[in-house]
């Protein structure tokens, strides 16, 4: 019914609209007016950020099957409506924290799932041929949204507007560019396969030979291995990005507007490292990926407290952002080569769990102990994490002594 070009236009929405859901990473921005705002501590301004990735990892998994249900354009919709109505509310609230909680953190949150995780199961049934390179591209924009909000809060609306219009504005803006996207979303044909496309023989070994529904998966060993991949993955970035700002400011002692700088560097790293890891994914195998990401975090978070150069601050958090979302630019594949297309939006949305786990333990762990001793416990947590990839290895390989080489063919 449709033709190949189509599948391009959705996508480049689907970009976009990412590119308004992933804002909610700039959240180191607010972090310090937040603190002087509702007149709290940095553990309990920082909770907002933690819930927020808690409420997207629980909506995520029901946004798999609302997608399945209603269709991607009026799930992604209800996702603009939310996260902008989130945002916009918070606005209203302060000295309220608890209130902070429900309206950014539970209702953005909330919004923020059902949009995330909708793009990525569309997507995976309209690329079946370049799996890994379009959930990256998918989740881009998401990492990358901060590079775009981050500056434009920190050095325009909230020396100008003070928080509370900051979050005005931005609510009505993130409303606007959602709901304008999800109109070009589209659900792909039963079986969809581009023109011409042939599965290569690395696609067929490494895909599942058969859909599994989301019961089926939660009985799997495999559904666990990845989601403690993913949540360790997720804990080790989120806890650099929600203090990002602050941590330059106190290891290089530059002023607020200048961390910022670090913050849209990690953005920028951030949804560069979803593309370019669900890329090479493709060709060195996802447990490969996860591997070297683990490997090169390591390095990363140990030689972090060392430094106290803002400009050598750059390359760490550069290589943990393209990391972090790696991540998530690999994982979307990984549970779709293991657990089939057909349900993955489903199977991969309740995975995201893990985002939610790690985003609490990680932000909260940087806020309550100093941040050189974090970075070192990250480093070990990193070091220790290598394990998971190599069993994923070892179950795929025995999964292909089992098949027959055209398993895979089909999905």
């Amino acid at each position: 019914m449709f033709q190949t070009p189509n599948r391009w236009i959705i996508a480049i929405a689907a970009f976009c609209m990412q590119l308004a859901l992933g804002a909610v990473y700039s959240w180191s921005v607010f972090l310090k007016p937040v603190i002087n705002v509702y007149r709290v501590s940095q553990p309990a301004a920082n909770l907002t950020f933690s819930i927020v990735l808690l409420a997207l990892g629980i909506t995520a998994g029901f946004g798999g099957y609302l997608n399945n249900r209603f269709g991607p354009r009026i799930i992604a919709t209800a996702s603009g409506l939310l996260y902008g109505l989130g945002v916009f509310l918070a606005g209203f609230v302060s000295p309220n924290l608890t209130l902070l909680y429900l309206t950014y953190g539970i209702i953005g949150g909330i919004g923020l799932g059902l949009g995330y995780i909708v793009a990525l199961a569309m997507l995976i049934k309209w690329f079946p041929d370049r799996r890994g390179f379009i959930t990256g591209l998918a989740v881009a924009g998401f990492g990358a949204g901060a590079a775009l909000t981050g500056p434009i809060a920190a050095n325009l609306l909230l020396p100008g507007y003070g928080l509370n219009v900051t979050f005005r504005i931005l609510g009505i803006a993130y409303f606007l560019i959602v709901v304008l996207a999800a109109q070009f979303y589209q659900t792909a044909p039963e079986g969809y396969a581009p023109p011409g496309w042939t599965p290569s023989p690395q696609q067929q070994a490494s895909s599942a030979t058969r859909d599994y529904t989301l019961a089926e998966a939660l009985r799997s060993p495999r559904w666990y291995l990845l989601w403690l991949i993913l949540a360790l993955n997720v804990t080790a970035g989120a806890a650099l990005i929600s203090v990002a700002s602050p941590l330059a400011e106190k290891f290089t002692h530059v002023l607020p507007g200048i961390a910022s700088i670090l913050v849209i560097t990690i953005s920028i790293f951030n949804g560069a490292g979803r593309l370019f890891w669900g890329w090479l994914s493709d060709l060195i195998g996802r447990p490969g990926a996860f591997l070297a990401m683990f490997i090169i975090q390591i390095f990363a978070f140990a030689l972090t407290p060392f430094i106290d150069n803002f400009v050598l601050l750059f390359l760490p958090a550069s290589i943990i952002g393209l990391c972090y979302g790696g991540g998530f630019g690999t994982m979307p594949a990984f549970a779709a080569d293991f657990f089939g297309a057909r349900n993955s939006g489903t199977i991969y949305g309740v995975m995201l769990t893990a985002w939610s786990a790690g985003g609490i333990i990680g932000p909260l762990l940087i806020a309550a102990i100093d941040y050189r001793t974090t970075l070192f416990l990250l480093a070990a947590l990193m070091l220790i994490s290598c394990a998971l990839p190599l069993l994923a290895r070892l179950l795929i390989q025995r999964e292909g002594e089992k098949a027959t080489p055209s398993a895979g063919a089909s999905s």
